[in-house]
């Protein structure tokens, strides 16, 4: 019986027909330069830049870069910002100092003008006066003669029309306001600084006992009223309400700052 092989496609191929396959195929590949590239770093490196350039790495680069440029300029305006509104708090901040300062200067003006303005006020009040504006002393002090029951004058006569305006010559307290015999109308002071003024022959009285006045406060008009000889205003400065308690007017009046 005969024996006979199978051909067509199922036929396995023989080793020998897989290893020259396999010899074809590299030299295929050392054609196509795959192998070359491998032995050849240029030819390796050409087709490197040829691969970035051609999967696009180069515009990659690109947007990065406008990325941080963009990021810088953001990053720029916010500082500038911050710079802007830093300016305007330091600005506003100085501007408040500058109102605050120039306020309390005003307040210290204001103050050191009410200060003045009391001053002056209680200068005006303790200051001391003629008791007749502009007048002059007619009859001295411890002048003698008949016209005085004790012999010698207890105060000074101030040349005064009938009617002219006394008035007190410091800041004091009425003690004595009325009828005072050989003194017609009179009044009495009691000063500020203890002492006492007297004013006599009065032809009215325009104050009350316990009143308080000024320096300069007008308490009555001048007359002839008691023992006189004509309208005159007797005055006196005493150390006690009391007759008899005199003291040199004209020297008491220059210790408190008055011409005459």
């Amino acid at each position: 019986m005969a024996f006979t092989r199978a051909t067509g496609k199922h036929r396995a191929p023989s080793r020998l027909t897989r290893r020259s396959a396999q010899v074809a195929g590299a030299a295929a590949l050392a054609t196509a330069g795959v192998i070359g590239a491998t032995a050849s770093p240029a030819l390796a490196a050409g087709s490197a830049a040829s691969t970035v350039e051609t999967v696009g790495l180069t515009q990659v680069t690109a947007i990065g870069s406008s990325l941080a440029a963009q990021i810088e300029a953001q990053a720029e305006a916010q500082q500038h910002q911050a710079d802007l509104a830093a300016k305007a708090k330091a600005e506003a901040e100085a501007k408040a100092r500058a109102e605050a300062e120039t306020k309390r200067r005003a307040e210290e003006a204001r103050k050191a003008e009410a200060r003045a303005a009391r001053a002056a006020e209680r200068a005006r009040l303790n200051s001391f006066r003629l008791p007749v504006a502009g007048s002059y002393v007619t009859t001295g002090y411890k002048s003698g003669g008949s016209l005085w029951s004790s012999g010698s004058h207890s105060g000074v006569d101030f040349r005064a029309a009938s009617g002219s305006s006394v008035v007190a010559v410091g800041a004091g307290t009425v003690v004595e306001a009325g009828w005072g015999g050989a003194y017609g109308n009179n009044i009495v002071l009691r000063m500020t600084d203890g002492t006492y003024t007297q004013y006599g022959h009065l032809s009215s009285i325009g104050v009350r006992v316990g009143q308080h006045v000024t320096s300069g406060r007008q308490i009555g008009l001048s007359g002839s009223t008691g023992n006189s000889t004509g309208p005159h205003l007797h005055f006196e400065a005493r150390t006690s309400p009391q007759y008899g308690s005199d003291m040199d007017p004209v020297a008491y009046l220059r210790a408190h700052g008055v011409r005459l």
